[in-house]
This record gives structure tokens, C-alpha cells and sequence, in this order.
């Protein structure tokens, strides 16, 4: 019922930006927690950075003032801008969020599909 979209994922060279996208959309009261996470070939998925409803961010100590988590103008959709990107962050970008469906129900999380940042050195 409830799906996640991710967009924006491509090839870069090093010490270049990209802007991932994430759109949220079916039976959604709430997000109440955004996020972003990767898995790189032959690694586990780790989290890139989140931020909750009430605006506190968490990032990855490899990614502190590279990447900035942020709500979308449009509801239910938020971005992740990265900048100065290095080989190393080439992996899948999975945008995952704990969605509230009902009012006073417990959220419930979720993910994305999944897209392809890669960084040439």
C-alpha cells in the first residue's frame, strides 16, 4: 500500500554531486523518521544519514559535510544532496522510512528499490 521511489542515482566522477530523490506515496499519516542508507558491492547496508519529523539529523562519520539530508517541497519526499563525492561511496542508495499509517498506531518501516551511485576515481 505504501511505496517508495528513489531517483537521482547515476555516474559521477570523483569530486563530483549528485541529488537523490525519495517519493513516498499510498496510505501515509505520518513519516516519522526519513532516511537513507547504501550497500556497496560485497558490504552491508549502513546508514547514510536520517532525520526525523522534528528535524534532527544522523549521519555516517564518512559522510558528515558531504551529504545533507533534507525534506522535499512536495510532502512525503526528501533528498539527499551529496557533494564532493569519492570512489568509495559508489553503492546502491536505498531511501527507508518508519511510516505511520494510522493515527496512534505504531509506524511500521519501510524501503525503497534501491539506485545506482557510482564514482569514478
Amino acid at each position: 500500500q505504501v511505496q517508495l521511489v528513489e531517483s537521482g542515482g547515476g555516474l559521477v566522477q570523483a569530486g563530483g554531486s549528485l541529488r537523490l530523490s525519495c517519493a513516498a506515496s499510498g496510505r501515509i499519516f505520518s513519516i516519522r523518521v526519513m532516511g537513507w542508507y547504501r550497500q556497496a558491492p560485497g558490504k552491508q547496508r549502513e546508514l547514510v544519514a536520517t532525520l526525523t519529523r522534528s528535524g534532527t539529523t544522523t549521519y555516517a562519520d564518512s559522510v558528515k559535510g558531504r551529504f545533507t539530508i533534507s525534506n522535499g517541497g512536495t510532502r512525503n519526499t526528501w533528498y539527499l544532496q551529496m557533494l564532493s563525492l569519492k570512489p568509495e561511496d559508489t553503492a546502491v542508495y536505498y531511501c527507508n522510512a518508519d511510516i505511520q499509517v494510522i493515527p496512534g498506531t505504531s509506524p511500521y518501516n519501510d524501503w525503497g528499490q534501491g539506485t545506482q551511485v557510482t564514482v569514478s576515481s
